[in-house]
C-alpha cells in the first residue's frame, strides 16, 4: 500500500499557504510533515487535525493506493 499527498500540497498552493503555515496551524511537528513530505504513512489523528485546519475532506489530502 502506498500513500501520496499530492493532493495536500496542491491544496496548500490553492489556499496560497505554506507547509509550515499549515503546520503551525494544524498543530503538526516538523517530524509529521517530513513524513508527508516522503509520503510515508502518518496517523488517522494527524490527517484529521490537518483536514480541520484546512477545512477539507481525508480525500482532498492524501490518496492511499494498492501496490
Amino acid at each position: 500500500m502506498t500513500y501520496s499527498y499530492n493532493r495536500l500540497w496542491k491544496l496548500l498552493i490553492d489556499k496560497h499557504m505554506t507547509k509550515t503555515q499549515m503546520r503551525k496551524q494544524a498543530g503538526i511537528s516538523t517530524n509529521i510533515l517530513a513524513k508527508l513530505g516522503k509520503d510515508e504513512p502518518v496517523s488517522m489523528e494527524t490527517l484529521a487535525k490537518i483536514a480541520l485546519a484546512l477545512a477539507c475532506g481525508l480525500d482532498d489530502i492524501v490518496e492511499i493506493r494498492e501496490d
